[in-house]
């Protein structure tokens, strides 16, 4: 399943930005009044330069005991971001997010802008249903499509013979 297919994807609202000159102090007042849990850190043509999570402002602001007021946010933000396209894969994107211990996923455009931010949690609602879906499908292409329904008869033939033949020498 791609991305864009994913009911989050269409009801997302959109990603929060800021430039690298904004103050975390501006930038998390923000998070914390639309609650975002994250930024993400675009330079004017809105291509993605950075991300600033609530996990860098506990590590590299507070840990660091840096002042919020006078701090910038192109100081603090996680540079190197992973970004997806609409029709890239889910789970995919969710094993890599695991493995790679990020939550927060922009998605650009193919001019490399920003459109939705995809969290994990989003990626997570892919439900039960659907996975097991999934898992099926990979288990048919991977055994043969169709068994016979004569060596289906055969093999409950053989059981049922097995079973007799066990309850036969038992008593």
């Amino acid at each position: 399943m791609r991305i864009s297919d994913r009911p989050e994807y269409k009801a997302k609202r959109p990603p929060l930005t800021a430039e690298p000159s904004a103050l975390v102090l501006d930038v998390a007042g923000e998070m914390d009044q639309l609650n975002y849990g994250s930024v993400v850190i675009v330079n004017d043509d809105r291509e993605v330069v950075g991300i600033f999570t609530e996990r860098d402002l506990l590590k590299r602001v507070v840990a660091r005991n840096l002042i919020p007021s006078e701090t910038r946010i192109g100081d603090v933000m996680t540079d190197h971001v992973k970004v997806a396209s609409a029709s890239d894969d889910v789970v995919d994107w969710l094993r890599q997010m695991s493995n790679d211990r990020f939550r927060h996923l922009p998605v650009v455009d193919k001019d490399g802008r920003i459109v939705h931010v995809m969290s994990q949690g989003d990626f997570v609602s892919f439900t039960w249903p659907e996975l097991l879906v999934r898992i099926k499908d990979t288990v048919t292409r991977s055994y043969p499509r169709v068994i016979s329904p004569l060596w289906q008869t055969a093999g409950v033939a053989a059981y049922t013979l097995a079973i007799i033949f066990v309850v036969r020498n038992a008593f």
